[in-house]
């Protein structure tokens, strides 16, 4: 099973300390992968968050999130082995011409450790802070990844819809991975496990529930066949709590990833925690 850490850039980890710590322990006691989330702004008010069952944010709206993507930037330049991802980007709020650019720069700079996490977005608030209208929001999720995938694989890009219309571009550089970076659909709804077996490397729900996700991993594959893709090609990662029992379970109906929120932000508590992680998880 591989292991990862979510939440890696937020709240006490948006300090540069704690979060080098966060990255060097992970990557010296044997986890995959760091996850950074996003919101560029938190309007007030706004929506209830769907994550919840108090509809409050985890952290609350004051928590600090930096760009997801700079402290991966960070992140690539202390470790060696460690995977690098976003968890969830909200994709539809960036343009794709400018992620893929970034996309693309951090995975050279990291020799190759980049995914990318997207997501459509939940809090329409921040949409129309943004002016983006959020009622188009899953198609411009599709455009967007696909338009990446153009400038990530063609020499001279081009790429013709709604939304995103673009001829003969020049993006360079192009990711190390000769095969684009992997791109791990969130959300825990059809549309997301639809959107997951149609342009998803990988599929990454927020729920816990093995009938549940079992459901939703059904719903990826069929539609991984309907557009002639290989459905065992699509990974699998659930957002759990590091219990043996829940993890095996997760393992029985194909989850091969289960990322975790960082076990303690005290820094002498933190590695601890991941250690015990380490020890009870990576042999499941």
């Amino acid at each position: 099973m591989k292991l990862g850490i979510s939440f890696a850039n937020s709240g006490k980890f948006s300090q540069p300390e704690l979060f080098a710590q966060l990255a060097r322990d992970c990557e010296a006691l044997g986890f995959e992968s760091i996850w950074t989330v996003e919101h560029v702004v938190i309007p007030q008010p706004h929506m209830p968050y769907p994550g919840s069952k108090d509809g409050q944010m985890p952290g609350g709206d004051g928590v600090p999130i930096p760009d997801p993507l700079i402290p991966l930037a960070f992140a690539a330049a202390i470790t060696r082995r460690l995977k690098l991802s976003t968890g969830v980007i909200i994709l539809p709020q960036r343009h794709p011409l400018y992620l893929a650019k970034q996309l693309a720069t951090l995975d050279l700079l990291s020799n190759g450790r980049m995914m990318v996490g997207i997501g459509s977005g939940w809090m329409k608030e921040e949409f129309d802070a943004l002016q983006i209208p959020f009622n188009q929001r899953g198609a411009l999720t599709d455009e967007s990844i696909e338009a990446m995938r153009a400038l990530w694989s063609q020499p001279v890009a081009s790429f013709h819809a709604r939304h995103y219309d673009f001829h003969d571009v020049k993006s360079y550089p192009k990711p190390v991975q000769k095969s684009g970076i992997p791109i791990h659909i969130g959300g825990h709804s059809l549309a997301a496990a639809r959107r997951a077996g149609r342009y998803g490397d990988g599929f990454f729900p927020t729920l816990t529930s093995p009938p549940k996700l079992n459901e939703l991993f059904t719903v990826a594959r069929e539609e991984a066949k309907k557009a002639g893709r290989d459905p065992n090609a699509i990974e699998f990662s659930v957002m759990a709590a590091p219990k043996t029992d829940s993890i095996k379970a997760l393992r029985d109906i194909g989850v091969s990833r289960v990322i975790f929120a960082p076990p303690s932000s005290d820094p002498a508590k933190l590695r601890a925690g991941l250690e015990r992680i380490a020890s009870e998880l990576t042999a499941i």
